[in-house]
């Protein structure tokens, strides 16, 4: 390429914070068009990584109860498709403390392979199994003292089972067999 062909070509930094997650020292107001805010608000929002960082203020309370509204709309359109199709749906649907307990502690039983089709051979997920297994313990220590007798149990016994069986699925996993032993394949 020649000298005298070359165009002048300026790079500027605009983004807004800096690798540690502070805001950056280059940032200027400008005046955006609303198709720059579109876009922005299309983008996802940067990483953090410090547990002290700002939490975004919440939606107004007019906006969350817009947003339920055309919520509950949506799903009725749903469920009147489904309807009209003919489609065949569980008949309680309703989201309980229960359901989401059972359904994590599936979740779980599946991950440690304690839960899969007949004829096939465990394969567990250890640390899928942890992650679902300290999501309980989270909703146990968060919830405590405003669960019923009977979901306090649930999430207990639910809590008991998983652990028990982890700890049996990683003995198992790393104990090594003595010199010696025929392998298992």
């Amino acid at each position: 390429m020649s000298e005298s062909k070359k165009s002048e070509f300026v790079v500027e930094d605009r983004r807004r914070f800096t690798a540690e997650g502070e805001l950056s020292d280059t940032v200027t107001e400008e005046k955006a068009a609303p198709e720059a805010a579109v876009a922005a608000a299309a983008e996802p929002p940067p990483a953090v990584e410090e547990k002290d960082a700002e939490v975004p203020l919440p939606p107004t309370a007019e906006q969350q109860h817009a947003q339920r509204g055309e919520y509950v709309t949506a799903s009725k359109k749903i469920d009147d498709l489904l309807d009209a199709a003919g489609a065949k749906r569980p008949p309680n649907l309703e989201v309980t403390f229960e359901t989401l307990v059972a359904s994590i502690y599936m979740q779980a039983m599946m991950q440690l392979g304690m839960i899969r089709e007949e004829g096939v051979p465990p394969r567990p997920d250890i640390i899928g199994a942890r992650h679902s297994i300290d999501t309980l313990s989270l909703l146990h220590e968060k919830t405590k003292g405003n669960l019923n007798e009977r979901e306090s149990h649930m999430l207990q016994n639910a809590l008991f089972e998983l652990r028990m069986a982890f700890l049996e699925i990683t003995n198992v996993l790393t104990t090594q067999p003595p010199p010696g032993a025929p392998t298992i394949k």
